[in-house]
């Protein structure tokens, strides 16, 4: 994930390739907790290496993202790579099955849609219930 850019070096300088309509990438995030995911139309990668790459090779921050929910960490983790890589919970495991649905109906949206119209539909707020992608 940390080279995830090098998949994306044949694409950059393709005319038929726009990053901002034609790429979605999948993004673990661990500002989000397990079950909650959010999608973005760009951004900058914060400390995320994979994005960094993907920044770097495509030379551009406006791209979409569908950020899944790898948090919280907890405290005391002095590695955050080990930490993401980590087993899930069984009910941690139970959470993100259930997410799967809907996160591919935002796929699908955004597939058919876009960025903006999947994002009004899949970025709820305001609820606590993680399978419902509240913030």
């Amino acid at each position: 994930m940390n080279r995830s850019g090098a998949a994306l070096a044949p694409l950059r300088t393709s005319v038929a390739f726009d990053p901002a309509t034609d790429l979605l990438v999948l993004v673990d995030d661990v500002a989000l907790p397990v079950g909650r995911f959010r999608l973005r139309g760009a951004g900058s990668p914060g400390g995320h290496n994979g994005l960094k790459s993907i920044e770097a090779e495509l030379r551009r921050q406006d791209y979409a993202r569908l950020r899944v929910g790898a948090g919280p960490v907890p405290a005391g983790v002095a590695d955050l790579a080990d930490f993401v890589l980590d087993q899930w919970s069984p009910a941690e495991y139970e959470v993100v099955l259930a997410m799967m649905e809907p996160m591919a109906e935002a796929v699908e949206c955004w597939l058919e849609s876009g960025i903006e119209p999947a994002m009004a539909r899949f970025n709820r707020r305001g609820t606590s219930d993680p399978l419902t992608n509240g913030e």
